[in-house]
């Protein structure tokens, strides 16, 4: 892996970021088209993975109306989890150079764990769980977090990937900057309900913008995977 573009596209709506992943991905299964990085946002959205649990959604379809939530069945692993205004959404594209899609996994993690520290904020991963975490010492400033929940590790980004049969990957990583974060109450995140989730938000006594957060994790993305970028990482504000 050489090359990578990066593409910062603003608020979409979760299907026309389906359709722009599986474009790209034939094109880059084809190289005619690099690697690629999309940045996004997305509006108030639940997504459940090939192992999603229908018992993991807690809102009736009268209040997912209500708060305006699409609801979308995908082919990413894992569970379910949510999506909104306020969270970094990252969907590399990529053609993974061998089959080790776990080791793939634990690079986007070691990606945002960087850029995090780069904010001032200390993440790590947990064995067996996919993710980046929050200790609980650091994530029982949440306020917000529920009794039961106090004293264990908190989840910050949620990560769910696809690699195809071309070992072309979609899907990838979802970043709480500083989403409305009531909206995890509509679902089991990840089908996990003894963990809490937090928001940079919660954790930072001043919360970065959405821009600085993007180019970080666009920068430490290329660390981590040793791509060669054209970009400047100033081109997000």
């Amino acid at each position: 892996m050489t090359e990578l573009e990066i593409r910062d596209l603003g608020l979409v709506d979760y299907q026309s970021a389906w359709d722009m992943q599986n474009a790209l991905a034939a094109e880059v299964a084809r190289e005619q088209q690099p690697a690629t990085l999309l940045l996004l946002e997305h509006p108030h959205t639940f997504t459940f993975g090939r192992r999603g649990q229908p018992v993991h959604l807690l809102w009736d379809e009268a209040e997912l109306t209500r708060r305006c939530v699409g609801v979308h069945w995908v082919d990413r692993g894992g569970d379910v989890t949510y999506h909104g205004p306020g969270q970094l959404v990252g969907y590399p594209i990529l053609k993974l150079a061998d089959n080790d899609h776990v080791g793939y996994v634990r690079r986007i993690e070691q990606s945002i764990i960087l850029a995090l520290a780069r904010m001032g904020l200390v993440a790590g991963q947990i064995p067996g769980l996919s993710g980046v975490w929050i200790q609980a010492e650091i994530a029982s400033r949440c306020v917000r977090c529920q009794p039961h929940q106090r004293g264990k590790p908190a989840k910050i980004a949620a990560i769910g990937v696809k690699v195809d049969a071309n070992n072309v990957t979609r899907h990838g990583f979802a970043l709480n900057v500083n989403p409305q974060m009531e909206y995890f109450d509509g679902i089991v995140p990840c089908g996990i309900a003894d963990h809490p989730t937090v928001s940079m938000a919660e954790l930072l006594a001043e919360t970065p913008e959405m821009r600085v957060v993007k180019s970080l994790v666009a920068r430490t993305f290329v660390e981590s995977f040793a791509f060669n970028s054209k970009e400047s990482f100033d081109f997000f504000s």
